[in-house]
């Protein structure tokens, strides 16, 4: 979901460092939660490492395709957040993404505040309707597929949605970059596909591991039921 360069220039930039700001505001936000009722500090750093090396894997490693004015990835927001938790969740996607601009794509770092607003506000979003779909007696490792879809479905489609955005807002509604924009959704919606069949592998696999159920590398909630 890296939108490509020259979508949005000039003096409109500005904006995404305004969104940028509060997304990362609100991340901060949750770390904070993170440190106050699920593991303290020393879980935050564990859980923040673990997910910015496997979001830098997913956007280096796995297959990614560039699609009208984005790339196509397949980043697994909803199960950082199922396996990590929200305030984690956000610094594996802040950090993941920014190392990459670093180390490996330059010509993405003006975009940063674009393609980090895109990524963080769906997550927040899903943090809000798991705690609407799933029972707070369920722990995540029990969730159903149909559960796993809405949320995957969700933050795919909150992704798509910041990406029309900013592509409307930078080049405006002209038939060429309605095309690109309608191209790019309905290859990224592609995603839902995989990704919730990807969040029950990963819990699954999870719940085999007893130990984790008193490992601070991964969410409370990931075995117990809400606090």
């Amino acid at each position: 979901m890296h939108i490509e360069p020259g979508i949005v220039d000039g003096a409109k930039i500005v904006l995404s460092y305004a969104t940028a700001a509060a997304a990362l505001g609100t991340a901060a936000k949750f770390a904070f939660n993170t440190v106050r009722n699920d593991g303290g500090l020393s879980a935050l750093a564990g859980r923040g490492v673990l997910a910015t090396a496997l979001v830098f894997s997913f956007f280096q490693i796995l297959p990614h395709y560039p699609v009208g004015v984005s790339e196509v990835h397949l980043i697994l927001g909803s199960t950082l957040y199922l396996m990590f938790g929200a305030g984690p969740a956000a610094i594996g996607l802040a950090a993941g993404l920014l190392l990459q601009g670093l180390f490996f794509a330059p010509f993405d770092l003006p975009q940063y505040g674009i393609n980090v607003t895109t990524l963080l506000v769906p997550l927040f979003a899903i943090s809000q309707i798991a705690k609407r779909i799933i029972p707070a007696d369920t722990p995540y490792v029990n969730i159903e597929y149909r559960q796993a879809l809405v949320l995957s479905t969700a933050y795919q489609g909150g992704i798509v949605g910041w990406v029309a955005f900013w592509a409307f807002y930078g080049q405006g509604f002209g038939a060429e970059n309605i095309a690109s924009v309608t191209s790019f959704g309905a290859a990224y919606m592609l995603v839902v596909l995989i990704e919730p069949l990807a969040d029950l592998g990963v819990l699954a696999g999870a719940k085999t591991l007893s130990g984790l159920k008193a490992s601070p590398f991964v969410s409370n909630r990931l075995f117990n039921a809400a606090a």
